[in-house]
């Protein structure tokens, strides 16, 4: 039985997960297996073509016969693991060569309570195969708080966990085709405690065709999150509230616009001392299209405030 599962979903990326199955063979540490999921690749056997090039008898391929979803597909990969712990790399994403023995030595030295582990991260530009940032973590132990604040884990390609973590609290929610990841690190922190590796460890790619654009995906989630976790989030008011917003900035880009306002009223009716809230709804009233692009607007030059005067740490 291998130490270590690398579960690899894929979907329609065959350009992509060459890099990615490399990744995990050049790692330090070899006691692994790799299991590949093509959630129904519509590209004419391509990604079959590169999983079948590799000839790596640790390499387990598996394929839907329709596209099931992210959930799914993850889902297909851990009940066809046996390594005591999984590992996640998404098909676009790649490991640095020590990620897999330093994540490995942690959980070893910790007791089961510790079920996670994830590392810092490099944000990758596909495009000019360059790196262009780095996130690190910020939280361990117990996520709960965090965590109610947004996915402080960050891409599932930088987390390690204990396979017995499934056990205790269940598999990907199926449902979800977005954040199943976020749902997923909400109900492991009830159980069970995270840890990190400040050392950045995976490239996070980023590209024209990430499914986070996917804004009809991005709202499902976001509704089917909202109903599953509401006690959860209603402990803080600001958070649920900023839920809320979140959720009206989805439905405006899908074009719903009295949703949009609805849920921007849910925001402000909740927590009633944040002005970002009553912004958002002002700008809703000048139509969909307004609306869109002065929050591009607000985005950008919120990202340059940040990036020209953030102090280093």
């Amino acid at each position: 039985m291998p130490k270590v599962s690398a579960v690899i979903p894929t979907y329609n990326r065959a350009g992509f997960l060459e890099r990615a199955i490399r990744s995990v063979l050049d790692q330090t540490f070899q006691d692994f297996e790799i299991v590949v999921v093509n959630d129904a690749s519509p590209d004419n056997g391509a990604t079959d073509a590169v999983v079948e090039a590799f000839r790596d008898q640790r390499i387990k391929y598996f394929r839907h016969e329709t596209n099931k979803g992210i959930g799914v597909t993850r889902n297909t990969g851990v009940l066809n693991s046996s390594g005591e712990y999984i590992a996640f790399l998404d098909d676009d994403d790649a490991w640095l060569p020590q990620k897999l023995a330093l994540q490995c030595a942690v959980l070893d030295s910790r007791p089961p309570i510790v079920g996670v582990v994830y590392t810092a991260r490099y944000r990758f530009d596909w495009r000019n195969k360059a790196i262009i940032g780095r996130n690190v973590p910020r939280y361990r132990g117990n996520l709960l708080d965090p965590l109610r604040n947004g996915n402080c884990i960050g891409t599932t390609s930088s987390v390690m966990l204990r396979k017995q973590c499934f056990d205790a609290v269940g598999l990907f929610d199926e449902d979800l085709w977005y954040g199943e990841d976020y749902d997923m690190w909400v109900r492991v922190a009830r159980r069970f405690q995270f840890e990190y590796l400040s050392e950045p460890l995976a490239h996070y790619s980023l590209h024209e065709v990430k499914l986070s654009v996917d804004y009809q995906k991005r709202l499902r989630a976001h509704e089917r999150i909202l109903q599953k976790h509401h006690a959860y989030f209603a402990s803080d008011q600001r958070r649920l509230a900023r839920f809320h917003s979140d959720l009206g900035d989805l439905y405006y880009c899908n074009y719903n616009a009295p949703r949009g306002r609805e849920a921007f009223l849910k925001a402000i009716k909740t927590y009633p001392y944040d002005v970002r809230f009553y912004y958002s709804l002002c700008l809703s009233l000048l139509g969909v299209e307004a609306f869109l692009k002065l929050k591009r607007f607000h985005s950008k030059t919120d990202r340059w405030f940040r990036n020209s005067f953030a102090t280093s740490s």
